[in-house]
């Protein structure tokens, strides 16, 4: 004989979709939770979100109301709101400075390089690194990198100086020595570009490797001992299971890397310019800070910064785009 199941009464989808259990066993509706109760159930975490915020608002959001400036001839006396409008003039202005191609030739030449030489050696440098094996040593090498990091570009400079002096520079009688000239390393414009890539991999490569050892710790062991019992070799490993899990990492850092290359920097810049050299030194931000503060052309250098800000947006979206065209992970 059939017995009869006691009839429950369930909720319906749509009810189900609007409530949920609370941590504390409390039953509420999820769709009509106001912002009160979401701020006194998580208070400690929007308290711990305020000072990023003040941070964003006070000191990046806040000094945007400056850029207006350049479209006006800003006059200190008049202030922002009294000084005078006139568009787009200080662009047409910059544009047509026998300046502008040098600059950008400069710019491009020095990020290319960095691009082109100090990224990729970071993701070496980070391969080579998760392939020791002896803790000790791995720690006591990622120390000795990470070091320059923490040193000042003035220091980085000064190193220099000492290093490829006329007259007492070891470096400078070396390299002279070994191949028989007579060559200033500081004041050859020649030597100036690879100085500063010599710098730029000196001082952040080492750091430049904790995002992709971070990456590196997440890839699947199991991989490696399957690629090891089908006979493929350590460069055959890092072909083909290394460098293919960390692809969306370099990605992004790609991304990143491109949207930054028209800031070169402006302490390791300035501090190696000289008389001799300037004609390949000056870059976009020397040149912020020579017209800017030097000749109090304000409107005109607010000028030059906004127009590498838009070329870094510019070239952050279509590296991005790029990306996802080719079915990689973008950045957003």
């Amino acid at each position: 004989m059939a017995q009869l199941l006691p009839v429950v009464d369930t909720p319906s989808r749509a009810e189900s979709e609007t409530v949920r259990t609370t941590s504390d066993g409390a039953r509420g509706p999820l769709r009509k939770r106001t912002f009160r109760t979401q701020f006194r159930h998580y208070k400690w975490l929007y308290l711990l979100l305020l000072p990023g915020i003040l941070y964003f608002a006070i000191f990046r959001y806040g000094p945007m109301y400056g850029v207006t400036i350049a479209f006006k001839d800003y006059v200190p006396f008049l202030g922002v709101n009294g000084s005078p409008w006139v568009g787009v003039q200080n662009f047409a202005d910059f544009f047509a400075n026998p300046d502008f191609p040098r600059l950008m030739g400069n710019t491009l030449i020095l990020a290319g390089l960095s691009l082109g030489i100090a990224f990729p050696l970071t993701i070496v440098l980070a391969l080579l690194l998760n392939e020791v094996r002896l803790s000790i040593l791995k720690r006591t090498v990622q120390t000795l990198v990470y070091i320059p990091h923490f040193l000042s570009w003035t220091i980085v400079a000064s190193l220099s100086f000492l290093l490829f002096a006329l007259d007492l520079g070891p470096l400078f009688h070396f390299l002279n020595g070994l191949f028989g000239t007579e060559i200033d390393f500081l004041t050859d414009p020649a030597w100036f570009r690879p100085l500063i890539v010599l710098q730029d991999i000196w001082k952040n490569t080492g750091w430049g490797t904790i995002i992709f050892l971070a990456a590196l710790s997440t890839v699947d062991q199991d991989q490696y001992e399957a690629a090891i019992l089908d006979g493929a070799g350590r460069f055959q490993r890092v072909w083909h299971i290394t460098l293919p899990a960390i692809r969306s990492t370099i990605i992004v850092m790609l991304i990143l890397a491109i949207g930054q290359m028209l800031n070169t920097g402006f302490e390791q810049i300035y501090l190696m310019t000289n008389a001799l050299n300037r004609s390949v030194a000056d870059v976009f931000d020397t040149y912020v800070y020579f017209v800017g503060i030097t000749q109090g052309a304000y409107s005109y250098s607010t000028t030059v910064g906004l127009f590498k800000s838009v070329i870094g947006i510019v070239l952050i979206f279509g590296t991005n785009w790029l990306a996802k065209r080719f079915n990689q992970s973008g950045l957003f």
